[in-house]
């Protein structure tokens, strides 16, 4: 079986490329050691079998992420047989660096370049056959979102002739090179010593560190060697990169040609927008409101459907576990403990998620998202904190599990740590439920616009903004001292989104993911809160007991023990903290669905209600710990207890001092 590594800068199409290639052949794991997800599959062609592995984007095998460090890991020290650089035919120049950088480790390389539609919309022309001759390796051109030129990439990858370029350096990097070389040969096998000297002349630790560990011995030991490069870096200072830049724009300037030079005039129209001081960040609150009223008026039925689904499905399961003649405890146990939470979880979080998923999906394929990285950057920056994580911040929308797992983008150890311990400032869709139904029986009114409360929540939401710019600010003058690093943010051209794949994406990549694992975590749970609230004590609940117990400190930040009792149980989803409220405050023994919001308004103003209340609930569920899905990734990413159990004590610390704060000035009042 040959062994094929796709590579490419980010936004080229890559994974369209791998994914016409595999069909549905494909496996999703980690990279040994490594948080970053890999994506793996296998093809047959000509009766020949294939395994292909699906890299991070990286701009250069010069690593600053970890996602380019596995990347570059794979390139230069794995054993395949063919490398595949997929290019971006609308911006050939800058991907070609990538491809120079590859064929000074390997002869296998196949140019893909992706996205000839694209080019030939903005009237862009490419000498493919040229570019073919220059760099001594096969260049294919493709539409892979049409599957165009998938064929003639397949036939490339069984006959292939490599005679690749040699890159040509300035003539003192090419003696320096030269003269390396010969004590290198001696020295190593299995990589390629023009590029080990190479690394070793235009040294980057990191790199040189893997070197080392690959061979078992660090080259700066031979005396030779060491001496070699004290010499010739007294002699000259050498840049290998820029001539690795100027050769991918000599290469670029002799095989593109352009009918329209102002091809990107649109793009930069729109752009004077959607980045603008004036219009950026309007215009993205305006969009975010969109995608809100749009996600909480789609969800109301399809929730509704699969509650009665689960409430018709739950009597032949009550029939099925009454036929193996189990006890009657154990009945009621799995029935109306771990179904009726597991039932309730999937039925509250599945529809706002299959929208809002792909909602956001669609303007990640526009190319939206990294004009608002660019448009909050600023801000961030006066943080000391990274504007990439204004990306992760849209992602903590649909889940803070996808946000925090989201950061590996940020290059900064210390800046990824600030985005994963503040994400949880951005509410997720689980936490929509309880708010709007708060905002809507206490705020705005019953039979009021839905759309007044999405204005609402979209106001509580900027308040999140707020505590994630002063926390973040904090963090990093405190624990995680540091000034913000610099990166390159590239602002896509803005592209038609493919509406089904985004679709079939968002459901199976992030819909579907984090759904399991809020299922896994809710079967215990479910069995824990019925037992809660069916075992009792002096014929009371160890449920109402532990809400008694709370109760003092509830009413000193303007709730109860029964709300605080119901945040805690609702640690595996927060979508069931209301229905452990009802179910406490009318001590049913197991969770109820409200007939209407008349009747949960009813309920909750007989047990002491107020509109301060109903303020602190609303501001504790912006600011509280994380759920158990996203508790378990930032263990998962940061590998550490320490970080994930401050990621629990701040939001929740920031929320029990802005509840006292605002019980006390409304008592006060």
């Amino acid at each position: 079986m040959k062994r094929i590594a796709l590579a490419g800068n980010p936004n080229v199409g890559k994974s369209t490329v791998f994914n016409s290639l595999t069909g549905l052949h494909q496996h999703t794991g980690n990279w040994p050691g490594k948080t970053v997800s890999n994506a793996s599959g296998m093809f047959k062609y000509n009766n020949k079998d294939y395994k292909i592995y699906d890299l991070p984007g990286t701009y250069s095998l010069i690593s600053h992420s970890e996602e380019e460090e596995v990347a570059r890991d794979f390139i230069c020290f794995s054993k395949y047989d063919l490398v595949i650089v997929v290019c971006d035919a609308v911006c050939l120049e800058r991907n070609l660096n990538l491809v120079l950088q590859t064929l000074e480790i390997t002869k296998k390389v196949i140019v893909c370049v992706n996205l000839m539609d694209e080019a030939k919309k903005k009237k862009i022309n490419i000498d493919l056959n040229k570019l073919s001759n220059i760099l001594g390796v096969p260049v294919v051109g493709t539409s892979a979102r049409n599957k165009n030129g998938i064929d003639e990439l397949l036939n490339n990858i069984e006959n292939t002739n490599f005679n690749p370029i040699e890159i040509k350096y300035d003539d003192n990097v090419e003696e320096a090179i030269n003269i390396l070389i010969p004590y290198l040969e001696n020295k190593i096998k299995d990589l390629n010593p023009r590029w080990v000297a190479i690394n070793l002349i235009n040294y980057e630790e990191s790199l040189y560190k893997k070197i080392t560990k690959y061979l078992g011995y660090d080259l700066l030991k031979d005396k030779i060697i060491k001496n070699q490069l004290i010499y010739i870096k007294e002699e000259e200072n050498y840049n290998i990169v820029d001539g690795l830049v100027k050769k991918a724009e000599e290469i670029a300037n002799e095989v593109v040609t352009y009918e329209n030079i102002n091809y990107k005039q649109k793009d930069l129209k729109i752009d004077k927008i959607t980045t603008s001081k004036l219009f950026g960040i309007p215009l993205m609150i305006a969009l975010l409101m969109v995608i809100f009223w749009l996600t909480i008026k789609g969800a109301n039925y399809p929730s509704d459907l699969l509650f009665q689904f689960f409430s018709f499905l739950e009597i032949y399961i009550l029939k099925f576990l009454e036929f193996l003649k189990l006890p009657q405890f154990l009945i009621d146990l799995l029935i109306s403990g771990v179904y009726k939470v597991l039932s309730w979880v999937v039925a509250v979080m599945l529809p706002p998620m299959a929208i809002f998923f792909p909602l956001f999906t669609l303007l990640e394929d526009l190319g939206y998202l990294p004009r608002i990285a660019f448009n909050l950057d600023k801000m961030f920056k006066k943080c000391r904190a990274c504007g990439k994580q204004a990306l992760t911040m849209c992602m903590g929308f649909g889940c803070n599990a996808v946000g925090v797992s989201g950061a590996r983008i940020i290059d900064s150890p210390r800046e990824r740590l600030i985005a994963i311990l503040t994400n949880v400032f951005v509410p997720c869709n689980g936490r929509f439920p309880t708010m709007i139904t708060l905002i809507t029986i206490f705020f705005v009114g019953i039979n009021s616009n839905s759309f007044l409360s999405v204005i609402i929540l979209t106001l509580v939401i900027l308040l999140g903004f707020l505590l994630t710019f002063l926390v973040s600010y904090i963090l990093s003058k405190t624990i995680l001292k540091g000034v913000p690093s610099s990166f390159t943010l590239e602002l896509p051209p803005y592209r038609k989104p493919q509406i089904v794949k985004v679709i079939i994406r968002s459901i199976f990549d992030r819909t579907l993911f984090v759904l399991s694992r809020a299922v896994i975590v809710a079967v215990p749970a479910g069995a824990l809160i019925w037992l809660l609230a069916n075992l009792h004590i002096n014929d009371i609940s160890l449920l109402n007991h532990i809400s008694s117990f709370l109760d003092p400190f509830g009413k000193l930040i303007g709730m109860d023990g029964v709300i605080l009792i119901s945040f805690i149980l609702g640690f595996p989803a927060n979508e069931i903290v209301i229905p452990i409220m009802l179910m406490t405050y009318m001590a049913t023994g197991n969770l109820v669905e409200y007939e209407s919001l008349e009747s949960l308004r009813t309920i909750l103003v007989n047990n002491g209600w107020t509109i301060t209340t109903a303020i602190c609930v609303l501001i504790f569920s912006l600011c509280h710990f994380p759920c158990s899905t996203t508790c378990l990734t930032i263990k998962k990413e940061t590998g550490s207890f320490k970080w994930t159990l401050l990621a629990i004590i701040i939001p929740t610390l920031i929320g029990i001092i802005l509840c006292f704060l605002i019980n006390n000035i409304s008592n006060f009042i």
